[in-house]
């Protein structure tokens, strides 16, 4: 029975998306030849290497990695090859599955040099314009012989087609249940003909960015400077995959390359301007559609959880209650069991922490706010906070608290393949969103076998 009280709730409506609407399609940009093989790193006989190269010169590459004291090789030679500032150009991209080529030492660091001068040597192209990603288990190195017959067979058939970028993906994944790909196409206000963004992604356990997600790959055919694209990176990484969080661990090789070809024709787009933020828009639309896509997959999951809040004291705050909601074991456990318990949501909200420094920085803080506020408490007022769970007012504040609602009716809500915990703080106008996913039995089971 509805009561009076439920009738006269306010709703907490979904935040709207001013983002540009993605393809869940392999649309490779123009400027780009990709493609995918199975080398023999997986034992499954798998699809385990993947490469993308550019068709006409070096591309500007812009990067943001893993802040994990135990950074992969590959991670470690991009860096070097990108430069202090981790942006530059690039002619290649190559990714490993199976073997995360992480905490192998200096014979690890060798073994992704070899793959390095192989890559390089094959495409005839500087080593130092390679970048290189690598999942799979940590400790194990990588079979050189095996990955570098593998890019002898595979460079030969990159091609330009949608083929050669589903492949691409297809290789790039290791427990992901499907490729990830997303695309969009906008037209820049300079004129011209519309650029596209198309990105691929995986990874779907050990999954809690901070600076990076876990293996991304997002080509534009638009033209920028590499300093360009790696502030729009940072910015887009933010928002979308430093909001997602499956199971509270963060990789060791994490990893997003943004590589723009400037094959659309036209100037580079310009610092400032109108059409770098439209550019803007359109790589975050498809970096929040590929981690809405990786939570959704979450190892074991069988439901997207998405938080979002408004009324905070800033977007950074609200961020970090959205994330602080989708990563607790608590709520996840909770939205697996369709129980609408709002309590639990209420306490991750009053537990939330604002980001680490250098994630203050990319969302535009000043540094020396940005150091203040790292790791502080988030504003949370139990009196001014309210909480919707799958379109159901659960708790206002302002009215003391607990709602009634009709239970059956929020469970039965519940079942849908997406949950939306909405929370209103009543503080600001600060907004922001994260994604996760339910803790499952299954998410278990994968994870106490996964080296056996």
């Amino acid at each position: 029975m509805t009561t009076t009280a439920e009738r006269n709730a306010p709703a907490l409506a979904p935040l709207a998306n001013e983002l540009p609407p993605v393809e869940r399609g392999p649309v490779l940009p123009r400027g780009f030849a990709a493609g995918g093989a199975t080398c023999g790193i997986k034992a499954s006989g798998r699809p385990d290497l993947a490469i993308v190269t550019t068709t006409s010169g070096p591309a500007s590459a812009a990067a943001v990695f893993t802040s994990n004291a135990f950074a992969a090789a590959p991670v470690k030679l991009s860096q070097r090859h990108l430069g202090a500032g981790h942006f530059g150009v690039a002619r290649a991209v190559i990714s490993t599955s199976g073997s995360a080529n992480a905490a192998t030492g200096a014979n690890g660091d060798a073994d992704q040099a070899a793959v390095a001068a192989a890559l390089a040597s094959a495409l005839n192209v500087p080593v130092e314009q390679t970048l290189h990603l690598s999942t799979g288990v940590i400790g194990t190195r990588l079979p050189v012989d095996r990955v570098v017959a593998g890019i002898g067979q595979l460079v030969p058939r990159l091609g330009t087609t949608r083929d050669g970028w589903l492949a691409a993906a297809e290789a790039l994944r290791t427990t992901d249940s499907r490729a990830k790909l997303a695309t969009t196409s906008v037209r820049l206000p300079v004129g011209g003909e519309p650029i596209t963004v198309s990105g691929i992604a995986k990874g779907v356990g050990m999954i809690h960015p901070r600076m990076a997600t876990m293996l991304a790959i997002v080509l534009t055919d638009a033209a920028a400077e590499p300093a360009t694209l790696h502030a729009l990176l940072r910015g887009a990484t933010v928002r979308t995959w430093n909001q997602l969080s499956v199971d509270g661990d963060t990789s060791t090789n994490d990893t997003v390359f943004l590589l723009a070809s400037g094959a659309a024709g036209g100037q580079p787009v310009a610092a400032g301007s109108a059409a770098v933020e439209t550019l803007g828009k359109a790589i975050e639309a498809v970096a929040r559609d590929l981690a809405r896509q990786q939570a959704a997959d979450g190892e074991g999951a069988s439901t997207l959880l998405t938080c979002q809040v408004s009324g905070a004291v800033d977007d950074a705050e609200a961020r970090a209650v959205a994330r602080s909601v989708v990563s607790s074991s608590l709520v996840k456990a909770a939205v697996h069991g369709r129980d609408p318990n709002w309590g639990r949501v209420a306490g991750a909200a009053g537990n939330a922490r604002v980001a680490d420094a250098p994630i203050l920085v990319a969302a535009g803080l000043a540094s020396a706010d940005a150091e203040r506020r790292a790791g502080s408490p988030a504003s949370v007022d139990p009196d001014r906070l309210r909480i919707a769970i799958a379109g159901h007012l659960v708790f206002d504040g302002s009215v003391g608290g607990p709602v009634a609602f009709d239970r059956s009716a929020a469970r039965a809500a519940m079942e849908a393949s997406e949950v939306l915990v909405r929370l209103d703080l009543g503080l600001g106008e600060g907004t922001g969103e994260a994604f996760g996913c339910d803790l499952t039995e299954a998410y278990v089971v994968e994870n106490s076998e996964y080296t056996t």
